[in-house]
C-alpha cells in the first residue's frame, strides 16, 4: 500500500496522515471549499477539492471519492470516523473498484449497524443484554404491550440510531404513545429508518466500551476498556482508560464478550463494543461501532500502540503481531473533547474566529486538532476543535496533568467546553470515581459555571487592585527618594 486517500477532514484526517507518513505511505486529502486552508490539506502529499461546504455536497460524495482514487492511483481509503466510515454501501463500492477499504467488511457493517440485527447476531454467544423487545416495533399497540412486559422506566431507541437521536425515556405507560411517535419521527428524519425497539432503562449506568482489533486470519484481541460516562445530550465529552471501577475479573469478562461480538460478524480491523454497567457492576451489550472511535488516543496511551498503523497493517493482510497475553495496561489516560460550545448556555454551538489559539505542551500531554490561530470554526460540521489528552503513571497524575493542560490551553474568539471539563475533573464525584452517565443531571448546572467565572473575575479584580495599589505606593516611594538626589546633583554642578 503506497498511497492512501483519507476520506475525512480536520483532526482525524491529520492524525491518520501522520501515521501514514511514518510508514512511508503517501497521502491524498479531499476537502470542501470551507476547508481549503485547513492544516490537513497542507499536510497531505496531494489534495483535491470535492465540492461546496455542506457535507452532502463534498465529504459524502462516495462515487466522486472513488473516481479521485482511480485517477491518482490510490491503493486504500481510510474513512476516519463519521461521514462515510460506517456506510456499508460505500465500503462495498470501494471493494468492487479494487481499492482497499481500511475497515471492516460491508457485511459486518450492515450486521452491526442495525442494533436489532447486532443483538440477534451475538445471541448465540450468550452475551448479556438489557431486557426488552426482540425485534423492531412500528405499532404503538404492540409497543405498549412490550412496554408493560419490560417495565418502567424504559427506553425507546431507534434501531439505526446513534448519538442520542431517536432515543426517548418513558417513565409511565401514559407517556408511551407520545414518546414513541416522537422517537419514530426523529429516527425517520435522522436515519431514513423509523423502526424502534424497547429496552429496560438501566438506572445510574456507566458507559464502558472495549476496543477490539481483528485481522484477516481469524485473530481478534481486546485492548482493554474506555470509560465514557461523562456525556451531554448522550454524546461523550470526557473519556478515560482504564475505568476506575472495573475489577480485573470484570475487565476480562467484558473483553472476552467483546471479542465474541467481533467473532459473531467476522470482524476485521479496529472496532469498539459498547456496554452499560449498572450500579451492581452487571454489564449489558449495547452496540458495536464499526470504525475508529474519537476517543481512541486514550487506548493508544495505555497500550503504547498506534491503532491507525494497526488498521493499515490489517488492511494489507498482515497477521496481528501480538497475542492477548502480550497486552498490558500501563498508566492512565484522559481525553477531553474541546468543542466550540458554550457550556453556560446549554452547550449551544458557538461560531467565530480563533483569535487566540495556543496549544498546551509538556510531558504527558497530546493535542489532536485540525485548526490554527486565525481560522474560522465552520458552521457546516461537528463543532469539535480538538481532543486534549493527558497521560500519567496513575489516575491522579493524569487528572492533575489534564488540569494543568486545560489552564495552559489558550483559546479566545469562541466559547469552548474547557471550563466545563475543568469543573468535572475537579468535582469530588469524578475524582472519587463515583459517577455515571447522569453526572450533568446530578452535579452540574450552567449557573455553577457562571458563578465560578464571576468568582474568578472578583479574585482577579481584587488582585489587580492590590497590584495597582502596590505599584503606586512603590512609585511614590521611588519619587521621594529620587527628588533629593536630583537636587544634590544640580547643586554639585
Amino acid at each position: 500500500m503506497n498511497k492512501i486517500l483519507v476520506a475525512n477532514r480536520g483532526e482525524i484526517a491529520l492524525r491518520v496522515m501522520r501515521s501514514c507518513r511514518e510508514m512511508g505511505i503517501k497521502t491524498v486529502a479531499i476537502y470542501s471549499e470551507a476547508d481549503r486552508n485547513a492544516p490537513f490539506v497542507k499536510y497531505a502529499d496531494e489534495a483535491v477539492c470535492v465540492g461546496p461546504p455542506p457535507s452532502n455536497q463534498s465529504y459524502l460524495l462516495g462515487d466522486k471519492i472513488i473516481e479521485i482514487c482511480k485517477v491518482l492511483n490510490v491503493d486504500g481509503i481510510h474513512p476516519g470516523y463519521g461521514f462515510l466510515s460506517e456506510n456499508a454501501d460505500f465500503a462495498a463500492k470501494v471493494k468492487k473498484s479494487g481499492i482497499t477499504f481500511i475497515g471492516p467488511s460491508p457485511e459486518a457493517m450492515n450486521m452491526m449497524g442495525d442494533k436489532l440485527s447486532a443483538k440477534a447476531a451475538v445471541k448465540k454467544y450468550k452475551i448479556p443484554m438489557v431486557p426488552g423487545s426482540e425485534g423492531g416495533i412500528t405499532s404503538v399497540e404492540e409497543g405498549k404491550k412490550i412496554a408493560l412486559e419490560t417495565g418502567f422506566p424504559l427506553l425507546i431507541k431507534a434501531s439505526a440510531g446513534g448519538g442520542g437521536k431517536g432515543m426517548r425515556i418513558v417513565e409511565k405507560i401514559e407517556e408511551f404513545e407520545e414518546q414513541m411517535k416522537l422517537a419514530v419521527s426523529e429516527a425517520t428524519s435522522a436515519f431514513g429508518d423509523g423502526s424502534v425497539f424497547i429496552e429496560r432503562y438501566v438506572a445510574g449506568p456507566r458507559h464502558i466500551e472495549i476496543q477490539i482489533l481483528g485481522d484477516t486470519h481469524g485473530n481478534i484481541v481486546y485492548l482493554f476498556e474506555r470509560e465514557c460516562s461523562i456525556q451531554r445530550r448522550h454524546q461523550k465529552v470526557i473519556e478515560e482508560a482504564p475505568s476506575s471501577v472495573l475489577t480485573p475479573e470484570i475487565r476480562k469478562a467484558m473483553g472476552e464478550c467483546a471479542v465474541n461480538v467481533g467473532k459473531a460478524c467476522d470482524y476485521v480491523g479496529a472496532g469498539t463494543v459498547e456496554f452499560l454497567l449498572d450500579e451492581n457492576k452487571n454489564f449489558y451489550f449495547l452496540e458495536m461501532n464499526t470504525r475508529l472511535q474519537v476517543e481512541h488516543p486514550v487506548t493508544e496511551m495505555i497500550t503504547g500502540m498506534d491503532l491507525v498503523k494497526e488498521q493499515i497493517k490489517v488492511a494489507r493482510g498482515e497477521k496481528l503481531s501480538f497475542k492477548q497475553e502480550d497486552l498490558k495496561i500501563h498508566g492512565h489516560s484522559l481525553e477531553v473533547r474541546v468543542y466550540a460550545e458554550d457550556p453556560s448556555n446549554n452547550f449551544l454551538p458557538d461560531i467565530g474566529k480563533l483569535a487566540t489559539y495556543r496549544r498546551p505542551q509538556g510531558l504527558g500531554v497530546r493535542v489532536d486538532d485540525g485548526f490554527e490561530e486565525g481560522m474560522d470554526i465552520p458552521i457546516y460540521y461537528d463543532p469539535m476543535i480538538a481532543k486534549l489528552v493527558s497521560f500519567g503513571k496513575d489516575r491522579e497524575e493524569a487528572i492533575n496533568r489534564m488540569l494543568r493542560a486545560i489552564d495552559d490551553y489558550q483559546i479566545t474568539g469562541v466559547e469552548t467546553t474547557l471550563s466545563f471539563c475543568k469543573f468535572v475533573l475537579k468535582h469530588k464525584a469524578f475524582t472519587s470515581g463515583n459517577f455515571d452517565t447522569h453526572f450533568i443531571k446530578h452535579h452540574y448546572s450552567p449557573e455553577m459555571l457562571i458563578e465560578e467565572k464571576d468568582d474568578e473575575a472578583i479574585v482577579a479584580a481584587i488582585f489587580g487592585a492590590k497590584l495597582m495599589s502596590t505599584l503606586q505606593s512603590n512609585n511614590k516611594q521611588e519619587s521621594q527618594m529620587e527628588e533629593p538626589n536630583k537636587s544634590k546633583w544640580k547643586s554639585n554642578r
